[in-house]
């Protein structure tokens, strides 16, 4: 899952977090117990020493294995007494474990250096999504939530947009990083964006890393940064061209000059030799394409993408 840096950076901090949070709680509720269990603190202490011996013996050659076993005993015994001391003032070892929210990695986010999917990631997904949310409206473009009604979609546009929403249903719950391009082609506010976020929704959930973003706010920041502009960007190069999935929305509407037209070339020809999905929506036709950019995108466009054409009344307006 290529999720970028700035995402695992903050995931990290989530789990960093949390994980301070639960050992200040597990050392109040210490502090708290040991107050009506005086030897606790003193049990402990021996508990730390043996396990420091234990520790200290791994670092020498030679036999150890008795040494070892009767500091293992020793700890046993004082386990033991911890639990008994406990359990004469009402209380259970279970009291004095740290709270973790995640207890199959103690939120460190890692099992075995793999990667905890109990909670990283969970982490990883809603970041994505709440990145997402502050652009688009994620949350309210779902599949369930697009309505194929002839209002929308008069006479044969009926059946065809029903094959669409079908077919992009299908592309989100089989979506790999290996997933075939797709173009949507339609009149403005005919629903492609809601289905390119409906899309989105389903690979976030499934763990994929989405970008989403109008053609011209992705390729102005692409810009920006390759000329070192000293500016707030949302998008970088990096993210761009490495996602899981990457929409570009609206394309078409952009300003162009020789360096966007460059820029998103690049985006889109890197991302095909990389074999990564590309959703691009537009309201212009595939005539209007081909007039507004070279052959060099637009072969691409035309070639390796899949094309689907929506066909309907404004959905926006009549609402």
């Amino acid at each position: 899952m290529a999720y970028s840096q700035d995402v695992y950076r903050r995931a990290v901090d989530v789990l960093d977090r949390r994980r301070e949070a639960a050992n200040i709680k597990a050392q109040k509720n210490f502090e708290k117990i040991s107050k009506e269990v005086p030897e606790l603190e003193e049990i402990q202490r021996k508990l730390s020493r043996v396990g420091l011996e234990i520790s200290k013996l791994f670092l020498y050659e030679g036999n150890k294995e008795e040494q070892v076993k009767k500091l293992r005993e020793k700890s046993d015994k004082l386990r033991q007494e911890k639990t008994a001391a406990l359990k004469a003032k009402g209380y259970s070892d279970k009291d004095l474990e740290v709270p973790y929210t995640c207890p199959y990695c103690n939120d460190t986010g890692f099992i075995q250096n793999r990667i905890c999917k109990n909670c990283h990631t969970k982490i990883l997904r809603d970041i994505e999504r709440a990145d997402l949310a502050k652009i688009a409206p994620v949350n309210d473009c779902t599949f369930e939530s697009f309505i194929v009604d002839e209002r929308f979609y008069p006479d044969k546009a009926y059946e065809k947009a029903e094959k669409i929403l079908q077919s992009c249903r299908s592309y989100a719950t089989n979506f790999t990083p290996s997933s075939k391009s797709l173009l949507l082609l339609g009149g403005v506010g005919v629903g492609k964006t809601h289905l390119s976020l409906a899309i989105a929704n389903v690979v976030i959930n499934r763990g994929y890393s989405v970008i989403f973003g109008n053609s011209q706010n992705i390729i102005s920041d692409l810009q920006s940064e390759e000329f070192n502009e000293k500016k707030e960007t949302q998008y970088n190069k990096r993210a761009v061209l490495n996602c899981d999935l990457l929409i570009i929305d609206d394309l078409g509407t952009e300003v162009l000059n020789q360096s966007r037209i460059a820029i998103l070339y690049n985006i889109i020809n890197s991302r095909l030799l990389s074999k990564l999905p590309t959703i691009i929506s537009s309201n212009f036709t595939l005539d209007e394409l081909e007039d507004k950019y070279d052959q060099r995108i637009f072969s691409r466009i035309t070639g390796e993408y899949s094309s689907l054409t929506l066909e309907g009344n404004n959905i926006r307006y009549i609402k």
